[in-house]
């Protein structure tokens, strides 16, 4: 495996996880009441508290994209 398959590799691991990111975004934002809805029951968690849960969900989930696929691909992409 060379470099510029392990670029092309975290390019697509980036847009991926991008995509499912804006995915889970839109369905928190779209169907907030029936997201919240499932949540609630199925994790017996307060609806009060879930906006403050996906508040920091999504959060983690875009700074777990920008470290581990983004800045390597950025990393990469100045080596090459």
């Amino acid at each position: 495996m060379d470099i510029n398959e392990i670029t092309t590799f975290f390019g697509w691991c980036t847009v991926i996880n991008l995509a499912v990111y804006l995915f889970s975004a839109l369905a928190i934002i779209v169907f907030k009441r029936f997201t919240a809805n499932l949540h609630s029951n199925v994790m017996g968690i307060d609806a009060k508290a879930l906006p403050s849960l996906y508040f920091n969900y999504l959060g983690n989930y875009k700074l777990g994209i920008m470290i581990f696929n983004l800045a390597p691909y950025l990393a990469l992409k100045l080596m090459v």
